[in-house]
């Protein structure tokens, strides 16, 4: 960590580490940067800071992502502070504060603080990304993909419509490589005149795959298209700098695997293209100077922003490339068994570059949103596993697992042997 990082936190935790217990303490100074991904002593006192219930193997960890107690003590201080002084506090001090925590995102992201508009959700950023996005007109073309979040499409049809051009939907192919990916996207916009906006998922919610987004967005740009990416899924899960995208336009959030409370995401717009989105309806006089006048957010939940440092500080004690390995490791342990199982179709290959810790599967024949919902509940009813359905992908319903960095051996070993019962009842 970077002098200015280790300032920039103390500067916005203050109040939560000041009432934080002996137990906290102690943990910050643990490390666990190189953690072998099969260490499992090592997890095991990972996982103990994380406060989560084993009653059930929660295998479904890409809605959020539970925080840990660290962060938790943070949270419960930032909002107790925000009850007793109110807008003694929120008006004069925590203002320093709040700018602070942006100063530390911009650490993190590697761009600008100027260029960073805080949010609720990610949802939200990309709405006002894309939304709000000048260069499209009458005939003009905007690309978007099955692969993409349901917010993000009809935001994309909506700017379509409203600017009367036409939205074009890609069904991404079954078979996924990586070069093949890229391949399926430089063919579609080389065979789109007139395409003035792609959309681009970097870590699909719906099956888990991390699309190579950093060369297909250079062959976009090459042809004069500016391309939005969203990085819900993928921020502090897949090692990365937003500039590395090549794009210039970002919506994430801090929610998932920051381990941040829920409400806080952000958008990122590179400087020199603050003027390509418009502001905000509720800033119409703002300075291009700063990506915030694209999204007013008014009075919202400070707590969750104040606490992203600490989650922050938690994070670096572990690193995104460990967690990876650990995350890989964990969804490999599940994958590997059932691959080639009669009856179980695992959504994605095995290629390192094409997933993190989701990945999706379907029992053969069985596509219908009503087909996954009842796997869930089967999984969930007899074999005390929570996963969810995903609907979307153009070849059909699915079912997401994602472990956590807290998930245990044993739990992720659990679902390999109920898959292949499972997947045996439905085939008869």
């Amino acid at each position: 960590m970077t002098r200015r990082m280790a300032l920039t936190s103390v500067a916005t935790g203050a109040a939560g580490m000041a009432v934080a217990g002996a137990a906290t303490r102690a943990a910050a100074q643990t490390s666990f940067v190189g953690l072998a991904a099969d260490d499992e002593a090592g997890w095991a006192r990972l996982a103990a800071l994380y406060p989560v219930s084993r009653k059930v193997i929660q295998l479904e960890n890409g809605y959020w992502g539970s925080m840990a107690t660290p962060v938790i003590e943070v949270h419960r201080a930032m909002l107790d502070r925000l009850n007793a002084e109110n807008s003694v506090y929120a008006r004069r001090a925590m203002q320093k504060d709040r700018a602070a925590a942006r100063e530390r995102m911009a650490v993190e992201l590697g761009v600008r603080p100027s260029e960073i508009g805080v949010a609720r959700n990610a949802a939200e950023a990309l709405s006002a990304l894309i939304g709000q996005f000048r260069d499209v007109g009458a005939g003009d073309r905007v690309m978007y993909s099955d692969l993409d979040y349901e917010s993000a499409q009809g935001a994309m049809v909506s700017l379509a419509r409203e600017r009367r051009a036409e939205a074009v939907k890609l069904a991404a192919p079954r078979d996924l490589t990586h070069d093949g990916l890229i391949a399926f996207y430089t063919d579609a916009i080389a065979r789109t005149p007139k395409l003035k906006l792609l959309l681009l998922t970097h870590m699909v919610h719906r099956n888990g795959l991390v699309l190579p987004v950093a060369a297909i967005t250079a062959f976009a740009r090459a042809r004069g298209v500016q391309v939005i990416v969203d990085a819900a899924q993928s921020f502090a899960h897949v090692d990365f700098k937003l500039p590395d995208f090549g794009a210039d336009f970002v919506g994430l959030n801090f929610h998932k695997w920051v381990g941040a409370p829920l409400g806080v995401a952000a958008l990122w717009i590179r400087a020199s293209a603050i003027p390509e989105i418009a502001p905000a309806r509720d800033e119409p006089e703002a300075d291009d100077s700063d990506a915030q006048s694209r999204l007013h957010l008014g009075t919202f939940d400070f707590a969750p922003l104040l606490t992203v440092p600490a989650a922050f500080d938690f994070q670096a004690r572990i690193t995104v490339p460990t967690k990876l390995k650990r995350l890989q490791y964990l969804r490999n342990r599940w994958v590997k068994p059932v691959r080639g199982v009669d009856g179980v179709e695992v959504l994605l290959p095995d290629d390192p570059r094409l997933h993190g810790a989701s990945t999706s599967f379907r029992i053969k024949g069985r596509t219908s949103t009503a087909d996954n919902i009842a796997i869930t509940d089967a999984l969930l009813e007899r074999f005390n596993i929570m996963s969810v359905h995903r609907a979307g992908l153009a070849d059909g319903a699915c079912v997401r697992i994602t472990p956590s960095l807290f998930s245990t051996i044993a739990e992720v070993d659990a679902l390999a042997p109920a898959l292949r019962t499972l997947a045996g009842e439905m085939a008869r």
